[in-house]
């Protein structure tokens, strides 16, 4: 991307999108769209928008998410709202001759038992796991359809799947959040309300990788002006903790003195979720944010915004 390049975050507001519209501006880049836009939804709003604002570069961060709470209510929901924004978004993308797109998946994309840390050899080698079937099948046919218009029109259009994200501008609330912010937000509650304990989903043994948002935003830009190629690229790089390790450091950073309780008749999802970001490590590209520091920034967010 060159300094003057029209450049487009579609899901400014989301979580990674807003870390990519800081990044972006942290980088120096001046012409940058993503906090007003259209419904995404809507394929004639978005035709309109391409049309008018001639993007050369789109980063594709929208899409509803939620965890596995998120999941179970909302399937449906979930997957029409991203079926049809990446189909809106990559179409017009294509027909207003974007120059390069990179559309963000989701590690969900992997089937339940895919050998760890997961490669991109795995997608659709095998079942999904159930609690987010749905959303997943989205993400995967976002990968696919960026794939099928490379193909068919030769478009440079780069699919991602980045781990678990979480960060500064993460959804705070207990129906619908991922798992950190779940925690973070549980454990400062029972904190101000003197619990004396927490219950957390699951059995504690899942392990999941994550990664800070800014740090994937810079992966993002990285990639945008490093990686061309139509096979989908894992971003990640980060170690995998348990959901209990989670829990102990998320305690830590909150300063919550009770008792964790695991309700072992809530589901777990995948036993464990880890990327092989080999390709992604050895091109040059590393996380700048201890995981521990990230956490504390996130929390410092979360009190600071009143969430």
């Amino acid at each position: 991307m060159q300094r003057e390049s029209r450049i487009y975050v579609a899901g400014g507001e989301t979580l990674i999108g807003s870390a990519l519209l800081r990044e972006l501006e942290r980088h120096g880049y001046q012409n940058v769209v993503g906090r007003e836009e259209p419904d995404l939804t809507d394929g004639k709003q978005v035709e309109s928008f391409f049309a008018a604002i001639k993007p050369d570069t789109v980063f594709l961060a929208a899409g509803k998410s939620g965890g596995i709470g998120a999941n179970q209510k909302y399937p449906a929901e979930l997957m029409r709202d991203n079926l049809l924004i990446e189909s809106h978004v990559i179409h017009s993308a294509q027909q207003h001759h974007v120059k390069k797109l990179l559309y963000l998946a989701s590690s969900c994309s992997y089937p339940k038992h895919a050998p760890q840390p997961m490669q991109i050899e795995s997608l659709l080698s095998g079942k999904l796991e159930p609690t987010n079937e749905a959303y997943a099948i989205a993400k995967i046919a976002g990968l696919g359809l960026c794939q099928a218009y490379r193909q068919q029109y030769g478009v440079n259009f780069v699919g991602g799947i980045p781990a678990n994200a979480f960060g500064v501008g993460d959804d705070f609330s207990l129906e619908d959040s991922h798992v950190i912010a779940a925690l973070i937000r549980k454990m400062h509650e029972a904190k101000i309300n003197r619990a004396p304990h927490v219950e957390i989903w699951g059995t504690g043994v899942a392990r999941r990788e994550f990664i800070f948002a800014d740090d994937l935003a810079d992966a993002c830009l990285f990639v945008m002006n490093h990686y061309d190629s139509a096979q989908p690229i894992n971003l990640g790089g980060g170690d995998d903790v348990s959901i209990a390790q989670l829990a102990m450091m998320i305690k830590e950073v909150v300063g919550y003195s009770g008792e964790l309780k695991f309700d072992a008749s809530k589901p777990d999802g995948m036993p464990l979720k880890s990327l092989d970001s080999s390709l992604l490590l050895s091109m040059g590209w590393k996380a700048r944010t201890p995981f521990k520091d990230a956490l504390q920034k996130t929390y410092t967010w979360f009190l600071e915004s009143g969430s």
